[in-house]
């Protein structure tokens, strides 16, 4: 937990995919997550959190479903949402909710 807070405190966007092993819709979004990274390199960064195994930080921020995704920047959180998202829509999302240049 003190990790994941330090490493949200950053400046370089942080990309949160709550997901569960057992849901189909995150298994898609490994992929896309993956493709993300290949487009935007070293502007952000990714975290996977298993809720099934972190149930206290999912409830800590009200994740209702999974996948759900979170981008935080400097400690807060910038979005947030639910379900399968496509890389070229969270690029736009990220750029947008941040302020850095894509």
């Amino acid at each position: 937990m003190e990790q994941f807070n330090q490493i949200i405190k950053g400046q370089i966007p942080v990309i949160v995919d709550f997901h569960a092993n057992w849901c189909a819709p995150c298994k898609m979004m490994s992929p896309i997550l993956k493709q993300l990274k290949e487009q935007m390199g070293d502007k952000i960064r990714i975290l996977k959190i298993d809720v099934d195994k972190n149930q206290e930080m999912a409830v800590r921020y009200k994740v209702r479903g999974v996948p759900t995704l979170m981008v935080f920047q400097n400690g807060a959180v910038k979005w947030s949402g639910s379900g399968v998202m496509q890389a070229d829509h969270l690029a736009s999302v990220i750029c947008s909710s941040t302020g850095i240049t894509c």
